[in-house]
């Protein structure tokens, strides 16, 4: 599976700008982690854009990108956020979104030149933007009694988990962080030890 732990995303915010017989198409890329977050950004855009005839835009979450939404505000449909969320996909890239400002110039497009002109945009927006590819973690707590703490740190090793945080009194606790793909491996080892507990604490994007 294309985004089982690991995925493409963006750096940081990146723009663009397009124009096509009078009209102007401003493209924002953002990284995003969440729908709170996706709405904060288009409040922001709607705000530096108060006069712009439309607001456009796709955006895509989840390791998978499954979750993912479209929007023409106000186009014809299928012409903006269509063309904006096919270009996500081709570049294969989840946890952003990337709005497009269109200024109407006084001159038709028709269909085939919104459609150019928004895939146009939001391609220029991925072009300006650094693309980088994260892994999933997963941060698990693994409880144990103290004399367990040999056999607990030797298999950590041996599966070469990251220790996070770690607390050794009565009863102890080791803190880690394993790549998601691995996650099983630490359910299959430390899960026959007695007495030992595995708790999820996070995930990390």
């Amino acid at each position: 599976m294309l985004f089982e732990d690991t995925y493409k995303t963006i750096k940081k915010p990146a723009t663009s700008l397009f124009k096509d017989r009078g009209s102007k198409f401003f493209g924002y890329a953002y990284p995003a982690k969440s729908e709170s977050y996706v709405k904060k950004v288009l409040e922001v855009i709607k705000n530096e854009h108060p006069k712009a005839n439309h607001h456009c835009y796709s955006y895509r979450l989840g390791a998978d990108g499954m979750a993912y939404r479209i929007n023409d505000d106000g186009e014809p449909a299928n012409t903006a956020g269509r063309p904006i969320y096919n270009q996500l996909l081709s570049s294969e890239l989840t946890y952003i979104i990337i709005i497009v400002v269109r200024y109407f110039g006084g001159t038709l497009l028709g269909v085939s030149g919104l459609i150019n002109a928004y895939k146009t945009s939001a391609l220029l927006a991925i072009e300006s933007a650094t693309i980088v590819e994260r892994t999933v973690q997963e941060v698990y707590y693994i409880h144990f009694e103290y004399p367990q703490m040999q056999e607990v740190m030797s298999a950590s090793k041996t599966l070469d988990l990251n220790v996070v945080d770690q607390k050794f009194e009565i009863d102890c606790i080791l803190t880690v962080s394993v790549r998601k793909s691995k996650a099983n491996e630490l359910f299959d080892v430390f899960g026959k030890m007695e007495n030992v507990k595995i708790k999820l604490k996070e995930i990390l994007l």
